[in-house]
Parts: structure tokens; sequence; C-alpha cells
């Protein structure tokens, strides 16, 4: 049947359509009620995508528990093109498939994998994806596909998906919300399938009340009996229409022989539509092939390639309408002629529907099966799995060890509610310590994931402590979540926090020191109980090993690493931490894990005066969170924005985000807050604004931010006339300074001094920092210094002298960005008597949009086409559709002209 109205949906469709012709990408969603006609629509882009080549899938129910298996039928008439991949984007990909075993995918390497895929899939030809009943299909897959369906700008690729449900995952994607056909198309329609005499007040109360819903007006007059076709009709609301037209359904299938009725029950407990399979398992239950036919005749179902329901309410009126004896018979014969060895997921979740009460066996194999999903990536499937053994369990003890682990994995996916519901069920059965202790961590783990706040330390320390005795590995890694959770918690913590943490690792037996993990616990906890000074050499060894061999279960342990070295004020073993830490997360695909080193190596660069630098990993970090769901704070442009002396973004990230921090219980960033605001008044030369932040910050017992406050602290206390604030603030500063003996904290020591002293003295000292922080990559703190030396030579009229030191302060914070400081400086050079340029804008002309620069950067140092697009999630081909347009923008010609151009060009 062709078509009634939806001349404008048609046109979009068509719009996008064409657009993938041309090599423009996209996505585009239709969502409405059942029956609306989405399904129609998506045969309408099937039927125009001549010369095309079509992929498509459509979700089914039953299969909802299964990961990536949607993802699989949409990609497996291109899997052909597999090996053209980068090497961890195949490898992902068949893991994920089941095609191979392999290290956990993450899931954004998937879904950059299968960009990659279809992008050289759209090589020949267009590549139009068809995905209808989203809403059923599995978690990973619809992320995944969602991932890509952003990611589409330069592909000759054109996404379709029909949903029910406003789906989170796809708000973003351009939406078509379909309604009802218009009164006169409803009529028409009508009047197509009901060539009967027909009242004509019934006939308009219909087209009324089913508000135009073209499978409502096809299929609910044929229950009409003969009183309501003469004037006694009555509709059910809006809400109950789909139940209605499922309804409809069933009265359709009542009518049918019982055998025919059962296989197309087998079809609809069977979610890959392979006839085979159906066949196989009515042939068991003594059904013949003929019995297909009153179906098919009905119109009710199609038997070729595939097995196709006419709708999807079809299918579930099919499915519910079944007794449960009838189901567990049908999954059942399913799973008797489901090929364990190729799909064993499949065939034990139709053991379990078929499970007629607790089954050892069978709950053992759905604990197998988590395991395979968890493997592929598919921490939702492996949570459903776990949950659905657990129902089957007969021994109490496999019972709670099957809810903690369903629970964890629930966590792990992002199912809160499911967890904590699991949890429930440990509680209230009989368990062991260990289980009581799993169920702590867990139960801490939901907390911190929920919002690294103030409730997470004392759980995570209350599970390392049950744990202690039960499963030492696991009790010390327990500990070091609970120092990561009170770094974040901060000030806002719950309990004692960091301290409490660390009296009690403090009582660990045998800290052997001989692991990364050892070391850290006895660092950190002898770090909050007897200070820097003891910790100092612990900490060292931690760094040094983590900078040497580490096995792959420690390598998460370096975020917390380079917080250590960046305390014992290491810059060197920080940068190569945190850049390293950056490397293995993006080369093993480790994604969600790459926004904590990120951070950690944008905010090394910005106090190494490298401020661009910086802003490209600002990019790719935002990029990262955007593509992961995960982020790294409220606003990750903070201590960079406060760097570059914008005050503007400063005071309305501060003000938007307080509240929400406050909320959520993480004081760090209330921390790095008021260091931020301390070090832009600084900055501006208002150090009476600076000194009440800057003390704040820095009387706060944490890792990072008290230490950068307190320098703050030193120069607005003296530069304010609060000296004896600045002696107290410098004593502490100088116990950690002196004892750590690296050229930063000597460098930075020997400059806070000099604000302190008098005559010679200061002036010795200004040069002995501006030497020692000259051998670091420190080069925000050495114009710092070099400002600081100058302002004290035109105080004593060396006006000569004073502007030697002030035109590098100048000249370092203005080729760096830091322009708070360098309008410092130039205010300084000006009352030197001497004639300052600004520096000039960006010259006129085309300016690059966020993506292209981004591209652009990370073009001009080296990396392909590949190895960017992998970078930012992108294809790439769409990379090169980036260069080409910078090239033109540029006035260049090749990659090896970018670096200048882009310097010329301000970018």
């Amino acid at each position: 049947m062709e078509l009634i109205d939806r001349r404008a949906e048609c046109r979009q469709l068509d719009e996008v359509l064409n657009a993938a012709r041309s090599g423009v990408g996209g996505a585009l969603v239709l969502r409405g009620d059942p029956g609306v006609g989405k399904s129609a629509l998506m045969e309408y882009v099937v039927r125009q995508a001549a010369g095309c080549r079509v992929v498509r899938v459509a979700g089914v129910e039953s299969e909802k528990e299964l990961a990536y298996a949607g993802l699989q039928h949409l990609c497996t008439p291109i899997l052909d093109r597999l090996d053209q991949l980068p090497d961890p984007q195949r490898d992902a990909l068949r893991t994920a498939f089941g095609l191979s075993a392999g290290q956990v995918p993450d899931r954004m390497l998937i879904g950059l994998g299968v960009l990659s895929l279809m992008s050289h899939a759209a090589e020949g030809q267009p590549l139009i994806c068809v995905i209808d009943d989203l809403q059923w299909l599995d978690q990973a897959s619809e992320m995944v596909l969602s991932f890509v369906a952003r990611r589409l700008a330069a592909e000759s690729i054109a996404m379709f998906m029909a949903t029910r449900t406003p789906e989170p995952e796809i708000a973003n994607l351009p939406t078509i919300a379909l309604e009802g056909l218009p009164r006169a198309d409803a009529a028409a329609l009508l009047d197509i399938v009901w060539t009967g005499p027909l009242d004509e007040g019934v006939r308009h109360r219909i087209v009324a009340e089913t508000r135009g819903n073209p499978l409502a007006l096809m299929e609910l007059p044929r229950d009409l009996t003969s009183h309501e076709l003469a004037g006694g009709f009555g509709m059910p609301s809006a809400d109950g229409l789909s139940g209605r037209i499922e309804e409809s359904f069933q009265h359709r299938l009542e009518a049918l022989p019982d055998d025919t009725r059962r296989l197309l029950l087998i079809a609809a407990a069977e979610p890959t539509g392979d006839p085979t399979i159906v066949w196989r398992a009515g042939a068991r239950l003594g059904i013949d092939i003929k019995a297909a036919a009153p179906a098919v005749a009905d119109g009710l179902v199609e038997f070729g390639v595939r097995v196709r329901f006419r709708h999807g309410l079809v299918r579930s009126a099919t499915y519910r309408s079944a007794s449960l004896q009838e189901l567990q018979l049908v999954h059942q014969a399913l799973a008797d002629v489901t090929d364990a060895e190729r799909d064993p997921d499949r065939c034990a979740w139709h053991r379990a529907q078929a499970a007629r009460g607790p089954d050892e066996s069978v709950a053992a194999e759905l604990e197998r099966c988590a395991d395979r999903a968890r493997a592929r990536g598919g921490l939702a499937a492996a949570a459903a799995f776990l949950e659905h053994a657990t129902m089957l369990s007969l021994d109490p003890n496999l019972r709670v060890d099957r809810a903690l682990a369903a629970a964890g994995a629930k966590v792990e996916s992002g199912a809160y509610g499911a967890a904590a519901d699991l949890l429930a069920v440990v509680e209230q059965s009989p368990h062991t310590d260990h289980q009581a202790a799993r169920a702590d961590l867990v139960r801490a783990q939901l907390v911190f994931v929920l919002g690294r706040g103030s409730d997470a330390p004392p759980l995570l320390l209350k599970a390392a402590r049950r744990l202690a005795p039960i499963d030492s590995a696991l009790s010390r890694a327990t500990y070091l979540r609970a120092f990561q959770a009170a770094i974040f918690a901060g000030r806002l913590a719950l309990g004692g926090g960091a301290l409490e943490v660390a009296e009690a690792a403090r009582d660990l037996p045998d800290l052997s020191d001989s692991t990364l993990t050892d070391l850290l616990i006895d660092g950190f906890s002898t770090y909050w109980t007897e200070g820097f000074v003891s910790a100092l050499p612990i900490l060292r060894r931690a760094v040094a090993a983590a900078r040497g061999d580490v096995p792959n279960h420690e390598r998460k342990l370096f975020w917390l690493t380079g917080i250590a070295a960046l305390r014992i004020w290491d810059d060197e073993s920080w940068d190569v931490l945190s850049a390293r830490h950056a490397e293995i997360a993006r080369t093993t695909g480790a994604l969600a894990e790459l926004p904590m080193p990120l951070y950690s190596h944008m905010v090394m660069l910005i106090f190494s005066g490298e401020l661009t630098a910086a802003g490209v990993l600002l990019d790719e970090l935002k990029t990262v969170a955007e593509a992961t769901g995960l982020a790294i704070g409220p606003e990750p442009g903070l201590v960079l924005a406060t760097f570059r002396g914008d005050e503007a973004e400063v005071r309305a990230i501060i003000e938007s985000t307080t509240a929400d921090i406050r909320l959520r219980g993480e004081g760090i960033w209330l921390s790095i807050a008021e260091f931020c605001e301390a070090l832009l008044n600084n900055g501006s030369g208002d150090y009476a604004a600076a000194l009440p932040l800057a003390e704040r910050a820095a009387a706060q017992a944490d890792l990072s931010s008290s230490t950068w406050a307190g320098i703050e602290l030193v120069e607005a206390a003296a530069r304010a006339g609060e000296k004896s604030t600045a002696v107290d603030a410098f004593a502490r500063l100088e116990q950690e300074t002196s004892a750590s003996g690296t050229d930063w904290a000597l460098g930075i020591e020997s400059r806070s001094r000099a604000l302190l002293s008098e005559g010679s003295e200061a002036e010795r000292l200004y040069l002995k920092a501006i030497e020692r922080l000259g051998r670091t990559r420190m080069r925000a703190d050495l114009a710092r210094a070099h400002l600081l030396y100058g302002e004290w030579l035109r105080r004593r009229r060396r006006r000569i002298d004073a502007r030697a030191q002030l035109r590098i302060a100048h000249e370092m914070f203005e080729s760096a960005g830091m322009t708070g400081f360098a309008a410092r400086a130039r205010s300084e050079l000006l009352a030197t008597g001497e004639t300052v340029t600004k520096r000039t804008t960006a010259p006129p002309g085309p300016q690059l949009t966020a993506q292209e620069a981004q591209v652009a950067r990370l073009a001009s140092e080296g990396l392909t086409n590949g190895e960017v697009g992998a970078r930012l999630f992108i294809s790439p081909r769409t990379v090169q559709y980036h260069l080409s347009k910078v090239f033109t923008k540029l006035g260049i010609s090749s990659r090896a002209q970018l670096a200048d151009a882009l310097s010329s060009h301000g970018s």
C-alpha cells in the first residue's frame, strides 16, 4: 500500500538520503506511538535508496539483554571491510561480536570501529542504515549507534532510526515527532481498508478517536460489531490505543489453527528472525511447515530470508497471549535447536526462559554467559544474565554471590536503581563476612559513581576494613579507592576524610613496598598521618616505580601516582606519567579512563606556560567527555581560563557550578575554584581580594591546591601588607620545598622568600629563583619570578635593570597567552618609561571552526588522518574533509605548512 500523506516527512527523509549521495552524512530519528507509521516510513527509505547499499536491523524485545546483538546484525553485511580497520578498532569489534577473544573493549573504541567500518563500506556507494524499534535494541548497541550517528558529517552515510519512546542516547539528533494522519488522509485510509457500508457518524468517530493512527485505522474496524457499526461505537483513550491494537491482533491470532499460533509463538520468541531455527523448533514440537500458510495469508507474518512480523505489535501480541506453559515449551524447543557452540548465550537465555523453577545448571550457564558478555564489553548484558542467574539459584550462598556480581555489573553499566534492589536481596539473605564486605564495596562504588562526594570515603573505608582479613589484594585496592574518593570529597567528606582513611591504612600488615599499590597506600597514609617530610621518600619510590615497568592491572594507578609526583615537586615525572597514562588509555582503547590523565597533563602544560598545547588537550578532553558521558569536574577549562586571565569566564564558571559542587560533595573543586580566583586576583594585582581566597584554599589538607594556594597566599599577604600571615604561610611552604630539593621546589621557595626579604638578600633570592626555575619546565613560574624581580627593581628606581626583567616577563606572558599577568607586566613597563606595543591580534580573514582548529593542530604535530580521527572520535575521511577546508582558509597546500600557518593565524 502506498503511503497516505506523510509528504513533509518524506521530503525530510529524501533530503538526508540525497545529502548522503553527495557525501554529506546525517541521521534522522522518527519517534511516535505504535502504529503511527514509523515502519512504513522506514520501508519508504529502503525503496528510495536505489543505488545505495542498505543495512538494516529491527530491535526485538527478547534480545534486549544480549550485548551488541543489534549492532552485530546491522554490521554483518559489511564485516568484509573489517580488516581495513586499525588494529585496536578491528580487535575491539571482533571481541564485541564474539568473533575472537581479547581484552575487554572500550565502548567508545567499538563506536569508533563501527564508524570506520561504515566509512569504508560507503566508499563505493552510499551506505544507508535503517534501525527500526530502537527502543528494543540492547543498550550497548544503542549507545554505539548514537555515537556514530553524531559523527557522519563528511561521510556518504545516512542513518535512520525509529523509536516509540524518547531515548536519552539520541536526544540531540534531528527528530521527527510523528503524529496521526490529518483528518482527510485518515478518512481516505479508512475508505481503502473498509469497503463495506459504514454509518457516517461512526466513520467520523473512528477517524477522530483513533487520532489518525494508521495501524489503528487499518486494524480496529475489524473488531467492530454490527451494533457498533450502526452508531454505537466507542474507542479507547489515546493512552490505551496500542493496547487496543494489540488486542485486535490477538483476536486474529485466536482464529488461527493451534499449530499456526504455536509456530508464530516460536517466531516471536526467536529474536534473530532465522527461519531455519523456527522450522527446526517447530519440527521438534511436531509442527509441519504448512502451518505457516494461514498466518501468511492473513498478512500477519512473512517467511522469507528472514521471518518478519507485519508489525512489532503482532510479535508482542503473539508472545503476551501465550500461557506460561506454552512459553516454557517453545523456549525449550528453541534451546534444543540453537547451536550451543556457536551461540551459547542465546541458547542459555532460552533455557532460562524455559526453566520451570530454580535450576542450578541453568544459573551456572547464565553466569558463564555473563563472563562472555563482560569480555565483549557488554556490562548491561552481563548484569542481566547475573540477575536472572540469581533468581534461578537454589544454593543460598551462590544466590548471594550472584546477586553481588549482578549489583556490581549494574553499577558499572549505569543501572543504579537495579543495583540497589540487588543489594537489598543480599541484605535480606544469610551471608558471610566476605559477602557483607563485598556488598559494602558495591554500595560504596554506587555512591561514588552517583557523585564523587562526601558519602563515598567512609563507605569505601568500611569495605576496605572488612575485606582486609578476607581478601588482602581487594582490600588494598579498596583503600586506594577510598583515598581517591577522599581526595575528591576534600573538605566536604563525611567523617574524617583522607585522615581517617590514612589512619586505618597504617594498620595494614606487611606493606611490602613491592608493588605500586603498596607504595601508594604507604605513601598517602604516611602523608596524612605524619606529614610531607616523612612521606617524601615513599612517594618518590612510588613515582619511580610508576616510571618503570608496571603490570597492566596497576596502570589505572597512574593518575594517583601523577598526583604524588605533583605533590613532591617532581615536574618531570608529572609530565611523563600524565602523558604516558593518556597515551596508554588512547592506544588500548580505555577511553572511559582517558579524561583523568588528559586533565592532569593539561594542568601540567598550563603550569609550564604551554597554554596553546593545554587548549588542544582541553578540546580533546571535552570531545572524550561528550563521547563517553564522563567529565572531570564541573568545568575542566577553569584552570586554563584562570591562567589566560579571562576574568569573566572564571567568574561565570565558579558562579554556575558552586551550588552543584556542594550538592555533589566534591570539595576538591571548591579548593581549585578558590585557588583560581586567588591566582586571577594576584595576576591583576588585586592582592586584597586574593588574600582570603588563598587563605581558605591553603587551609585544606589536600594533595595539590592547598600547596599552590599557599604560594598565592605568600604573595598576596606580602603585597597586601599582612606580613605575619605571609611569614606563617611561607614557613609551611618552606618545610616542603626544602625537603623536596627539586629545582621547581627550591625556585618557588626562593621567589617566595624574596617577597619577605629586603636589600641585597631579596635580589640574591630573586636571581636564585630565576636560575632554579630556568632549569624546569615551569615557564609560568619562571615568568612570574622575572615579573616580581622587575617590580622590585622598579620600586628601587633601578629603571634600566627593571626594564630588562619586565620585558622578559612581558614577552613570556604574551607568548604563553597569560593576558592578566601580561597586562600587569605591561603596566610596570610603562611605569619605567618603556614604550610597549600590544601584540597584534589574529589577521583578518576566514576563521577556523573549533573542530577545524583541533584537526589542524593535531595534524601539525605529525599525526596521520587515522590518528587524528582516533583522537577526536571521527573518521579519517572526516579529518581529510576538515583539513581541506583548513588549507583553503589558511591559503596553504600541504601539512608541512600547517604549524607556521597556525602560528601566524593565531590559532
